[in-house]
């Protein structure tokens, strides 16, 4: 019941936030960028596996939001459900007109972190993820992403993606046991220790 509760209190402050933004509230775009750019950026990069072509969606993605704003209807839909189905789509349409790009000519995400044994071990792991996620089949990768890595419930994946809650489901396990099969032979050079009997 808290969640629900929550989950109304954000709809009605981002509601609340485009209609300022609408009546022409500066503020209230810089609140709203705050919160949703990033898990813009983050699901764009994780689905894209590029760091320019993610910094792309999520302005085009905040631009749509901006435009929208005015005919913003509360109540009727979440604001950050539908900017998440309007990232996956221009990811889609992305990916859709550099078809079959090979894996070596996407550039690895740039890791600004000090260069200690723990953090290449992370960089290295995110790596192996990354590459990983890349070579799922676009919509398991839009759902893998989604649920595991922004954590959104089924029927808002489903709603982003427009297919049903056993479709997202489907795709989510099928996208789970590649990951595994695909970084289960990567273990010990990732530093995992084989606990498997």
């Amino acid at each position: 019941m808290d969640t629900l509760n929550e989950t109304e209190e954000a709809r009605s402050a981002d509601a609340a936030l485009l209609a300022r933004y609408a009546a022409g509230d500066v503020a209230a775009a810089r609140i709203l960028s705050a919160r949703f750019a990033p898990r813009v950026y983050a699901h764009a990069h994780r689905v894209l596996g590029n760091v320019a072509e993610a910094e792309d969606v999520t302005q085009e993605a905040m631009v749509r939001l901006w435009k929208q704003a005015p005919r913003w209807e509360a109540g009727r839909a979440q604001a950050s459900t539908w900017l998440y189905r309007v990232t996956a789509n221009l990811c889609t349409d992305r990916l859709r007109r550099v078809p079959d790009t090979p894996l070596d000519t996407i550039a690895a995400p740039e890791d600004p972190a000090p260069s200690a044994v723990d953090r290449l071990q992370a960089a290295a792991r995110e790596d192996a993820l990354q590459a990983a996620l890349m070579r799922l089949p676009e919509r398991q990768r839009q759902a893998v992403v989604l649920r595991h890595l922004e954590g959104l419930a089924n029927t808002e994946i489903a709603e982003i993606l427009g297919i049903g809650t056993e479709a997202v489901e489907s795709l989510t396990a099928r996208g789970k046991r590649a990951l595994s099969a695909d970084l289960a032979q990567q273990r010990e050079a990732l530093g995992y220790e084989d606990d498997r009997t």
